[in-house]
């Protein structure tokens, strides 16, 4: 059995979304005066009195969508009440019924599950009088509410709890487990219709997102849950990004925003990419921020099926000479429509996602570092010679390494690259990023500077003690 579910129904613009984020606590779907911004089913687990439950946020019943996707709208619309527990079928009080409220009302009138109708918006108590004529909608229960206001928040979820099934045995534990933090989040990006939404359809193996060949049809970034191998994952939807001139609307500014945020929220981001096309400007553009976040990633080629006459490591090559800074990301070729390699794909982010978490001991780092400088020292500089006193890991995903120099302006861009290719060679970090911080020795005041050299040196000495008893071959050869 699965967790309970709570459909948010009604017609568009009546504040579903709106009550979904209010009843989170979070910003879950995207709020906009425009009608039809959301498209997909919005999810989000809550918890209350006890009781586990699933919001599920849906579009605007009789939305006409510019797009023409009503068709797959409603299919998705139709998905959340027929999996649904519980229905929420929201009206907007001031507006009063209008023929949509009535349409709404038919096609539940024939759905025999409990419901609770929701009169939104009603920001003043004055209001909670004039609801009665919401009942020619739906005899049973009604709550008023007022997001604004924060009205009725409590009334409301007691109200879904009443109308919940029975508490099944196992509902605490596939909370728990819908709860718990996933083996890792999967950031899906990359401009429109590279075919994203398809792959995360094959990953849940449900239609769980609108699949369309109109670009740009998904335009929120949906965390889908899934399981592999008796793993849980979570998939992040993002919406599909284009250039920035050509945002048409503040919905399409805010998904490259959420975009961004989901960039930043994941374990490993996929850069998605279409092996039929030519990167473009937005590809740039995507990989420039993944840069700057510093995120382990993937460069996924989707739509392989179609890039005849081509072999897997010139697609890699042709992306390579575009994103020089990124030949450390491995790449993958995939077909999602098939779901082929779709397996090998997460196995492999698997893998990217533990080597970011991986800690190096301070003793294995500054036997590395020396090496290399033994090999090629770093060049002079205003007369002076660059000199790494201590190495070490200070944090992870990404690795990030703090090295204590005597001055942190005598050292090179080009030889620290060196230093970079000769620390992804001799350590486990060869397809992640690293953040390297050169810190100088006269940052600190000279008391500081005196008693962070007195620690250095007995840690210096430490190893070179150990140092002493390995064979001059073992460590010089890594």
């Amino acid at each position: 059995m699965s967790v309970p579910k709570v459909a948010i129904v009604g017609r568009p613009n009546v504040g579903k979304s709106s009550l979904m984020n209010w009843l989170a606590h979070k910003r879950v779907s995207i709020v906009d005066p425009m009608a039809g911004v959301t498209r997909d089913r919005v999810c989000y687990l809550m918890h209350h009195e006890g009781r586990y439950f699933e919001l599920v946020d849906t579009g605007g019943i009789g939305i006409v969508d510019k797009d023409e996707l009503e068709e797959e709208i409603n299919h998705q619309i139709q998905i959340g009440i027929d999996e649904a527990d519980v229905i929420m079928f929201v009206v907007e009080g001031p507006s009063g019924i209008t023929p949509l409220d009535r349409t709404v009302s038919q096609r539940l009138r024939k759905i025999d599950k409990p419901k609770i109708l929701v009169v939104n918006k009603c920001d003043s108590p004055k209001l909670d009088k004039e609801v009665a004529e919401f009942h020619a909608l739906y005899e049973g229960e009604l709550v008023t509410t007022s997001v604004i206001g924060g009205r009725n928040q409590n009334q409301l979820l007691d109200a879904i709890i009443k109308h919940l099934p029975e508490k099944a045995e196992d509902e605490g534990d596939l909370g728990d487990r819908m709860d718990a933090e996933p083996e890792l989040k999967l950031a899906i990006v990359g401009r429109r219709n590279v075919g994203k939404s398809t792959f995360i359809n094959q990953l849940a193996e449900t239609e769980r997102m609108i699949v369309s060949e109109i670009p740009g049809t998904t335009r929120d970034s949906v965390d889908v849950r899934f399981e592999l191998d008796g793993k849980s994952f979570i998939a992040i939807d993002t919406p599909g990004v284009r250039k920035r001139k050509s945002l048409a609307n503040d919905v399409e500014w805010y998904g490259l925003a959420r975009a961004k945020r989901s960039i930043r929220r994941a374990s490993v981001v996929m850069m998605f990419f279409d092996c039929s096309q030519k990167i473009s400007r937005v590809d740039k553009q995507l990989v420039s921020e993944i840069l700057e976040e510093c995120k382990a990633c993937i460069f996924v080629g989707n739509k392989w099926d179609l890039a005849v006459g081509m072999e897997p490591g010139e697609w890699a090559e042709y992306v390579f000479k575009t994103f020089a800074d990124m030949r450390h990301v491995p790449t993958a070729v995939i077909t999602a429509i098939t779901g082929k390699n779709i397996k090998k794909l997460i196995n492999l982010a698997q893998s990217i996602y533990k080597q970011s978490r991986l800690r190096i001991g301070t003793g294995e780092l500054n036997r590395q570092v020396r090496a290399a400088v033994k090999k090629w020292p770093p060049p002079m500089r205003k007369n002076r010679t660059p000199r790494i006193l201590f190495v070490t890991q200070v944090a992870v995903e990404p690795p990030t390494l703090v090295f204590k120099v005597n001055d942190a302006d005598l050292f090179d861009e080009s030889w620290k690259r060196y230093l970079i290719g000769v620390l992804r060679e001799e350590l486990p970090f060869k397809e992640v990023p690293l953040k390297i911080y050169y810190r100088s020795r006269d940052d600190k005041s000279p008391v500081q500077a005196a008693k962070d050299d007195a620690m250095y040196a007995a840690e210096l000495e430490a190893l070179d003690a150990a140092e002493a008893e390995v064979p001059e071959t073992e460590w010089e050869d890594g």
